[in-house]
């Protein structure tokens, strides 16, 4: 524990430094200078005091998440500073080197001084991620977008040619802080024309109480002619923070489940529901999270107990990776599976159709959007809601509107 505390110190001061000598090669006012050194210390302190007032019976608190973002929107623009400017000083080592050895330079004069211009560079470099961080926080987290996918699939029952599913997921109630946005984005899910919604869950980030402020707005969400249904998230189950008894934790569970109730959904626990329409039917199939490095709750052969496999198939499993490492190549042939869990890690770039980047890809095989192995699909909601980080930057919150459609084309 002192070894690690010791080496983030060490990277903290290296990170300081360096971010510095952008500063100081620009700027020659010893006042600036001062007060920068200043201001940094300050958030430096309150950073660490806020972590340490992490207590695990309590989980994630509005300070913490401050601390996070503000984490974030100091440390990732110095560490582009950093690279560039030991960078440099790499570079400006070589050339004394050369320079005294080759050219028999002084050793007063062989360092070559610092370039203004890589100091021009790294600062306007270092400023689109400071500037994305706090667009991040103060409108990126409630640009909700729908995003509508079409899906075809030969075997879909004809009567299903055309039919709608809404899909939200993650909607971490607790990080929420501007009911007028959320009212929006309730406004915008009613606004689509859907057959059914579906809710693959993290209703809550950690208690059930974080939902109670929020219940008369989510109960908004207007009836569908299919349905309501919905399935939990890895932090419905409370396990991220450490209870007083086992009861206590039950309890929560308990009442974590009823909210999806209490919001007019019908949860699934490891079941199915048939949905009828006209002569035809489709399984709809939820399982409870599973994930390769999350408790595995689910089980997709007991939910799916009693559905043949000729039967079209759609799965609510929170966590992708359900899907890659048991759902894909299940010889019940599920046709599509809904997920979420990732939130693209609320950080990175999407151009539609041509380019999509986040650190969530190194994490997981299928983060955001449509994914498909053998004709059969995987769509990874990018998440209601915003969890630890106050803020979504390129990886904006989703609606999704999923259209089933009878055919070979892959859209």
């Amino acid at each position: 524990m002192i070894l690690k505390f010791v080496i983030v110190c060490a990277l903290l001061l290296f990170i300081e430094f360096y971010s510095y000598q952008a500063f100081r090669a620009l700027i020659k006012l010893r006042w600036v200078l001062i007060s920068y050194q200043v201001i940094s210390l300050l958030i430096l302190f309150f950073i660490i005091y806020s972590f340490s007032q992490i207590e695990r019976s309590v989980g994630q608190t509005k300070q913490f998440m401050t601390a996070t973002g503000l984490m974030l929107l100091v440390y990732v623009p110095k560490i582009v500073l950093t690279l560039f400017m030991f960078s440099e000083d790499i570079f400006r080592i070589g050339a004394s080197i050369v320079n005294y050895f080759v050219y028999n330079v002084p050793k007063k004069e062989m360092m070559p001084e610092r370039r203004k211009f890589v100091s021009q560079i790294a600062l306007g470099l270092a400023a689109v991620p400071f500037l994305s961080l706090i667009y991040g926080i103060f409108e990126g987290k409630y640009n909700f977008k729908v995003i509508k996918q079409t899906v075809f699939f030969p075997d879909l029952p004809d009567a299903f040619d055309g039919f709608k599913i809404t899909q939200i997921s993650d909607v971490h109630s607790g990080s929420f802080d501007n009911p007028d946005k959320i009212n929006y984005a309730i406004d915008l899910i009613n606004a689509q024309e859907s057959d059914l919604i579906l809710f693959t869950g993290d209703i809550v980030n950690t208690h059930a109480k974080e939902m109670h402020p929020w219940l008369e707005t989510f109960k908004r969400i207007k009836n569908y002619k299919y349905g309501k249904f919905s399935v939990l998230g890895n932090h419905d189950y409370g396990e991220y923070v450490t209870w007083p008894s086992e009861k206590e934790k039950k309890e929560n569970f308990e009442e974590i489940k009823s909210l999806y109730g209490q919001i007019g959904f019908e949860l699934l626990l490891n079941e199915h529901r048939y949905i009828q329409k006209g002569d035809d039917k489709i399984a709809l199939i939820g399982v409870e999270n599973w994930g390769k490095d999350f408790a595995k709750y689910g089980d997709v052969d007991k939910a799916s107990q009693n559905v043949s496999q000729e039967d079209f198939k759609v799965v609510m499993s929170h966590d992708p990776t359900h899907w890659e490492y048991v759902i894909k190549n299940h010889p019940k042939n599920f046709h599509l599976t809904l997920s979420g869990h990732t939130h693209g890690m609320q950080f990175g770039i999407e151009i539609p159709g041509y380019f999509k980047w986040s650190l969530a890809q190194y994490m997981y095989k299928q983060w955001a959007g449509l994914y498909e192995n053998a004709s059969r699909y995987v769509y990874v909601n990018r998440g209601f809601g915003f969890h630890a980080y106050p803020g979504r930057v390129g990886i904006m919150p989703e609606i999704t509107v999923i259209e089933l459609k009878k055919g070979n084309n892959v859209a």
